[in-house]
């Protein structure tokens, strides 16, 4: 196979326009189909469909493309070490973080990395912990940072910290720190991110280890979304202190430490264990280490 008719391929699939491949790529339309055409001639297999809005993957395109993803991601990374030893540190490296982090990280990682590696390009993404985890094993992402990484062989997780959980609700007109047991928090109607968000199955997980459900008053994702209505009323919330003291909220509502037993979330450096990362990477995943430490110290 050619590798420019796997590019051509994978861009048209994730695109799901022969146009906008066409666009992306810089490469005439008829040109491209001829190529992606080729490629299903060598395979005799049929990769793509036309529809309505576009073009969609047979169930032989959704396998190739798999392996596209992991191919081309190699000989980007072939590239790049190459380029290393010729001492110019290039490359792109893709990075995935919790929404809870991406606003507190994005600014201090970006200007690291435009400090270390002025030749480089980086890659930032949010995703929920689940679809970065699928993302380091297909190769969409090359590092991660993780509440509650699921075990995986082909993953390799590097725990980094523990955050304690707290019951967040609206600030009466004084403020309580007063503990409460975790089968207390059952009773409370929940303002909580749907399913699978990572402390929405913690919060089940632990609940469930003492034969309890959660109430669920609403489900909405976003953090800050969340404080509003946890403000407004509406219910109360399960968050780490550090999101509710960096809120704009955090003066109209109170944090009580969740007790007997305490409802912990962990945070995860995660790659994939299958490909070898690269320099770039490499000094990726160091700048990240070193901004959550200063990050850790200016809390």
């Amino acid at each position: 196979m050619d590798i420019k008719q796997l590019e051509y391929f994978a861009r048209v699939a994730e695109l799901g326009s022969f146009t906008r491949a066409s666009i992306a790529l810089d490469i005439a339309q008829p040109a491209l189909s001829r190529q992606v055409r080729l490629l299903e001639v060598e395979l005799r297999q049929n990769l793509l469909v036309r529809n309505g809005r576009g073009v969609a993957t047979t169930d032989a395109g959704k396998v190739l493309l798999e392996h596209a993803r992991g191919i081309l991601y190699q000989v980007d990374r072939a590239r790049e070490e190459m380029a290393h030893l010729r001492g110019a540190p290039v490359g792109r490296v893709a990075l995935g973080l919790p929404p809870s982090l991406s606003k507190v990280l994005t600014v201090p990682l970006t200007r690291a990395f435009r400090a270390r590696l002025p030749d480089a390009s980086l890659s930032i993404s949010e995703g929920l912990s689940v679809t970065m985890q699928h993302a380091l094993i297909t190769g969409g992402l090359d590092v991660a940072l993780i509440y509650n990484a699921t075990p995986s062989p082909e993953l390799d997780t590097t725990p980094l910290l523990e955050e304690d959980l707290y019951l967040v609700e609206r600030a009466p007109e004084a403020a309580t720190d007063t503990p409460i047991a975790l089968g207390e928090v059952a009773e409370k109607a929940l303002v909580i991110p749907r399913r699978p968000n990572a402390i929405r199955m913690l919060v089940e997980t632990e609940l469930a280890n003492i034969g309890r459900h959660p109430r669920i008053a609403l489900e909405i994702d976003g953090i800050p979304a969340i404080l509003d209505l946890v403000a407004d009323g509406v219910g109360c919330a399960i968050l780490s202190k550090y999101a509710v003291t960096t809120s704009e909220k955090a003066a109209t509502l109170s944090l009580r430490p969740i007790a007997a037993p305490p409802i912990r979330s962990r945070l995860s450096l995660v790659v994939s264990s299958r490909r070898p990362a690269t320099l770039t990477q490499r000094a990726m995943i160091e700048l990240v280490r070193e901004t959550i430490r200063k990050l850790l110290k200016a809390r």
